[in-house]
């Protein structure tokens, strides 16, 4: 079965010269994709292109993911110096001090501080950028395993609540001659009882007619349809949960029309059985992608 579910956990860990990155992933069942992403400013930048991927690959569910970047210890930063900018800005300080000879003074460490003579070695950059694709193109794929797993622990489920069903529908199937012959058999009584003259022509339409209305074959082949088809949706490689939402409705519907018409005990039970499973179906299938 290729049925996922939209519940799933991922965590991934890479460490290397840009630092320490860290990737969560966890999801939950949502009507549609919705993606919460928490990057540290480091790898803002990716956001998009990290959206794309989940899009991707994932249809539903709601998906939170929290990346976490440690940056490499003082030993292992290398900075260098913006050359550009460092002249500008000793061209800029040197109108000064021509301007201002007195109180003109130039400090390294002022210049080093100023925003964009120093700055870390792009390569870094570059580097914490690769690691991070990867990183969480691996986090998604575990979480996609997870969820495939879930998934397919919750399509044994629901195979198990269709077989269940379809015992249900047949016992059910097999009582209803003796339940017809029964209602008949009453109807006669009754009409015995009168001891007067009846049309036996009229009291035949009147049986037809209730046998009718007590008659619950069609929806017997509705539900059996409606299980080998959730079994067919089960088996498929598309998305089987809106599919099997869907179906379960018509599976509710025909239990109730199956309830309503009954007179017979047992039938009754069945039905409140068959609408037990029916739910608990409904249960499983809400968390299926």
């Amino acid at each position: 079965m290729s049925v996922a579910s939209m519940t799933g956990f991922a965590r991934q860990e890479t460490s290397g010269a840009y630092g320490t990155l860290v990737c969560e992933l966890r999801s939950v069942n949502h009507r549609f994709l919705d993606l919460s992403l928490r990057l540290p400013d480091s790898c803002r930048a990716l956001e998009p292109e990290l959206r794309q991927l989940v899009a991707a690959q994932l249809r539903r569910g709601k998906v939170d993911c929290t990346v976490s970047h440690r940056a490499p210890s003082g030993s292992q930063v290398r900075l260098r110096v913006d050359e550009v900018a460092l002249e500008q800005l000793l061209h800029v300080s040197g109108s000064i001090v021509q301007r201002l000879p007195s109180q003109a003074r130039l400090d390294v460490i002022d210049l080093l501080r100023w925003p964009g003579v120093l700055a870390e070695d792009p390569t870094l950059g570059e580097l914490l950028g690769a690691a991070l694709r990867a990183l969480f193109a691996a986090t998604v794929a575990d979480l996609q395993r997870a969820r495939q797993r879930e998934g397919e622990r919750l399509a044994a489920t629901i195979v198990e609540r269709c077989d269940a069903l379809a015992a249900l529908v047949a016992q059910t199937a097999q009582r209803v001659p003796e339940i017809q012959q029964r209602a008949r058999a009453r109807l006669q009584e009754r009409l015995a009882e009168l001891g007067a003259e009846l049309n036996h022509e009229r009291i035949e339409q009147e049986v037809v007619l209730m046998l009718q209305r007590l008659d619950v074959a069609e929806e017997l082949d509705r539900l059996e349809g409606h299980i080998s088809e959730a079994r067919r949706v089960l088996g498929s490689p598309e998305a089987a949960g809106r599919r099997l939402d869907f179906l379960l409705q018509e599976f509710n519907r025909e239990a109730n029309t199956l309830s309503s018409k009954s007179q017979d005990l047992e039938t009754t039970r069945g039905a409140v059985e068959m609408k037990v499973l029916i739910e608990q179906m409904r249960e499983q299938v809400q968390n299926i992608e």
